[in-house]
């Protein structure tokens, strides 16, 4: 019996498209940090930025490594500054890059609808590839903070789907088995692979059943008014 369901975040509840490889983004962000005397140019920055993600990532042990951005901005930060840079200033400067990047972002239709009655009906919680710098406050901006107590986001850990690690860290939180889990992603390699891994049943925001790598979903919507009626199929 199915106790509680689990989304992923972005491509299944925010529809979100960033462009990080944009010029001006790093133009502006340079500029901006002058005002706290760190003096680095936007050609610099975007090397610097990308350089530090996959030093990161190339020192991590993990089969599915994760970066943290915030300390990839403590870095820069500090490297290129001239004083201790506190951690409210990293998450402002953080947010700011990200505010710039972003080309699309909003909910998909019908959302709040199907997350009010699924919520009447199960424990609901967050399992995302994500960086809590960006997504706490996106949660909040568009309003899912009200039904997410619960968010278990990559970057906390160091790892990322299909890692099952970030599936039951989320089933122990709700105190739950496998078999009592549900999870909902847009993604195949990632949250299909991960979710049946970790034992639980998934559906898949898309536009058909697709079977990968020998696991297939057990449902499938691509409207969220579909999806009371595929949660209400699965046995």
């Amino acid at each position: 019996m199915i106790k509680a369901i689990f989304f992923d975040l972005y491509g299944t509840l925010i529809d979100i498209r960033t462009d990080e490889q944009d010029p001006w983004v790093y133009a502006t962000l340079a500029r901006y940090f002058q005002y706290h005397s760190v003096k680095i140019g936007a050609e610099e920055l975007k090397r610097a930025y990308f350089e530090e993600i996959e030093r990161y990532l190339r020192q991590s042990k993990e089969v599915y490594p994760e970066v943290d951005v915030y300390k990839i901005f403590h870095a820069i930060m500090h490297r290129y500054g001239n004083r201790w840079y506190p951690k409210n200033v990293i998450v402002d400067s953080a947010m700011l890059f990200r505010s710039l990047t972003i080309r699309q972002f909003g909910l998909f239709p019908h959302l709040f609808e199907i997350l009010t009655e699924v919520e009447a009906q199960y424990k609901i919680a967050i399992i995302s590839d994500a960086q809590w710098v960006f997504a706490e406050p996106e949660v909040e901006i568009l309003g899912l903070d009200r039904f997410f107590q619960h968010k278990i986001l990559s970057s906390h850990y160091g790892y990322k789907k299909p890692d099952v690690r970030l599936f039951q860290t989320a089933m122990k939180k709700l105190r739950l088995n496998p078999e009592e889990s549900l999870y909902i992603g847009d993604n195949l390699r990632k949250d299909l692979v991960g979710a049946k891994k970790a034992g639980m049943r998934f559906i898949y925001f898309g536009q058909e059943i697709q079977e990968y790598n020998g696991f297939k979903p057990d449902g499938v919507f691509s409207d969220y008014s579909e999806l009371g009626r595929v949660i209400a199929e699965i046995p």
